[in-house]
This record gives C-alpha cells, sequence and structure tokens, in this order.
C-alpha cells in the first residue's frame, strides 16, 4: 500500500494499513529489519511450508477410504530423533544474530566498535562514533521526564488532550502528541539513560524507528543508544503495562540539525523550553 508507506516515511510513526515494520532510522534498526526480513522471515516461511506439506499428506495418505486399515507403529526412533534435532538447529540459526543485534542495542559506542547495520552476519561494518549527548529518560506515572546530562536541564513531556492538540498542534498524531518533544541532533550518537521513579512502577521506553526498547525500573540505570541519520519526529510509546495511564504516555523525540540544536540548547539554557522552541522551524 504506497500511500500507508509514504505517509509512514514521513511522519515517524504507524499508520493504518501498513504491512511490515516502520522504517528505519538508525543503525540498529536497520540490523533489525535485516534480521526480521531475512533468516526470520524466510524461516517462518519454510516451516509453514513445511507443515502445509506433512498436512497435505496426511489427509491424502491417511484417510479412511486411502488406508481403511490403520497402522499400529506406535514409535519412530528416526523421525523422533529429526522432530527434536531439527527444531533446536532452526532456533540456532535463529539465535546468532538475534544475540548480536541485542548486543548492539546494549553496547554504547565508543568510536572504535563496528556495528552490524543491515548485514547481519558481518562481523560490524558501520562506524559509530562515541556519544556526544547523553539523555536522562524517567518514567512518571504517567509522563517523561528527560534530563540533558550534560547541560544540567530538564524537561516534561505529556500527551495532549485531543481540544490541546487541536489548538497547538493540529497536524500531529492523536495519542501521540505531546506538550514538549525530546529534542536531539541528527547524525549523533546519544547515550540513553533509562530509568522510572523511585516511588513509582516499571515503565518502558521504546522508539520503532529507532529499534530501542528498554525496561525503565525504579532504582535501576538502564542505557542504550541511537543515532538518528534522518530530521524528524519520531513517535514511540511506554511498552510496559504500568498503569491506568498506561496507552496515555507517549514519547516524541524531534531530531534537527546540528546548527538548530545548538540554537536550541542556547536558548533553553538561558531561557525557558518555550523559548528553545521558538528557534525551531514550525512543525508541519
Amino acid at each position: 500500500m504506497p500511500f500507508a508507506a509514504n505517509a509512514q516515511e514521513q511522519l515517524g510513526h504507524s499508520v493504518p494499513g501498513e504491512i511490515g515494520l516502520q522504517p528505519s532510522v538508525t543503525p540498529i534498526m536497520d540490523a533489525i529489519r535485516a534480521f526480521h526480513d531475512g533468516p526470520l522471515l524466510w524461516t517462518c516461511i519454510l516451516i509453514t511450508l513445511l507443515v502445509l506439506a506433512l498436512l497435505i499428506v496426511v489427509i491424502v495418505r491417511f484417510n479412511a477410504k486411502s488406508n481403511p486399515v490403520p497402522s499400529k507403529t506406535t514409535h519412530n526412533t528416526m523421525i523422533e530423533i529429526v522432530w527434536t534435532v531439527v527444531p533446536v538447529l532452526i532456533l540456532v540459526i535463529i539465535a546468532i544474530p538475534s544475540f548480536a543485534v541485542l548486543t548492539d542495542q546494549l553496547t554504547i559506542p565508543d568510536g572504535q566498535r563496528k556495528y552490524l547495520g543491515s548485514n547481519i552476519f558481518s562481523l560490524g561494518e558501520v562506524e559509530v562514533p562515541a556519544p556526544a549527548l547523553t539523555v536522562k529518560a524517567t518514567g512518571q506515572q504517567w509522563y517523561w521526564d528527560y534530563e540533558y546530562v550534560d547541560q544540567g536541564k530538564s524537561i516534561s513531556s505529556s500527551i495532549l488532550s485531543d481540544a490541546d492538540r487541536l489548538a497547538q498542534k493540529p497536524n500531529q498524531p492523536r495519542l501521540l502528541a505531546v506538550d514538549y518533544e525530546l529534542v536531539v541532533p541528527v547524525d549523533t550518537t546519544v547515550r540513553v539513560q533509562v530509568t522510572a521513579d523511585p516511588t513509582g512502577v516499571i515503565h518502558a521506553f521504546a522508539m520503532p524507528s529507532f529499534g530501542i526498547k528498554i525496561d525503565a525500573v525504579p532504582g535501576k540505570l538502564n542505557e542504550t543508544w541511537f543515532n538518528a541519520r534522518k530530521t524528524g519526529i519520531y513517535y514511540g510509546q511506554c511498552s510496559e503495562l504500568c498503569g491506568k495511564d498506561h496507552a496515555f504516555m507517549p514519547i516524541a523525540i524531534r531530531v534537527v540539525s546540528k546548527e538548530e540544536f545548538a540554537n536550541w540548547m542556547k536558548a533553553l539554557e538561558a531561557g525557558s523550553v518555550d523559548d528553545a522552541n521558538a528557534t525551531l522551524p514550525a512543525l508541519t
């Protein structure tokens, strides 16, 4: 469905009628898409075809008409070995790239280690610079606090009601639009420290277009990272059942040019979030 794909590419969130994963804008999501669309999808297809073929054989050869005297065989050693060994081999084939992709998500770049990207069977071909920005995301009940750790500045991000969204950001998606987006620069490695309010509950920080998803646990600091190569606004949601407003604590990240981010941060340090957002181009 071309329209859905194009809209999804522009909006950075899922749209009605889409098929497949959201478009990737980070090396991590590149690897996830390559894994999903490659070995995982083909393994599923082959298993489905095999099961279908076996069902057809059973229907044709072992129905009451074709086989009026049923076999009394109770064991077949070779079949039992095959149906034990083959699933193990399949799981091993799936596990090898899966563990590699997971390791990429949880290993903060140091400027030297290479990452998988779209070639998940490589030893790492994508060069990623060390983090230039550290953001601490704290899950509250039910919104997000973001702290720019090195700059010592914080913002809170809450969902917009339908009335506020139509008045302030009519072009932004319902149930995903927020009052203040997390603003980060493009082509920059961002370290994300994730936790939850010590007196609260477990949340999860998930951003599909970035390929990141990590628990926000009270009293514990988890880490992940991303390096977005395309400007725009990208949306995610808390993906942990965290309470009555679980469905109403979206995550919105606005990726801007490095120059725009520098101006935005300068205005934030000198004034308020509204002053900083005034330096950015109007949302369309």
